[in-house]
């Protein structure tokens, strides 16, 4: 049970961190982009949903 408080702590740590770091506090925030498009072809209707975001040389997207 010693390390229990520990444990708090550097979870604590580590929220405080991602907090500061998501409301743009070492800088400007990051916008995110979002995608959406509809196609119809011979195999139907196909829709295609996105949200990306782009930092330097960082890039994620998540597409659904």
């Amino acid at each position: 049970m010693e390390g229990t408080p520990v444990m708090i702590r550097s979870v604590a740590v580590l929220v405080l961190i991602g907090t500061l770091s998501a409301c743009g506090v070492d800088g400007e925030p990051v916008r995110p982009s979002v995608g959406a498009s509809v196609a119809i072809g011979s195999g139907g209707v196909n829709s295609n949903i996105g949200v990306g975001l782009n930092q330097g040389p960082f890039s994620i997207f998540l597409g659904l």
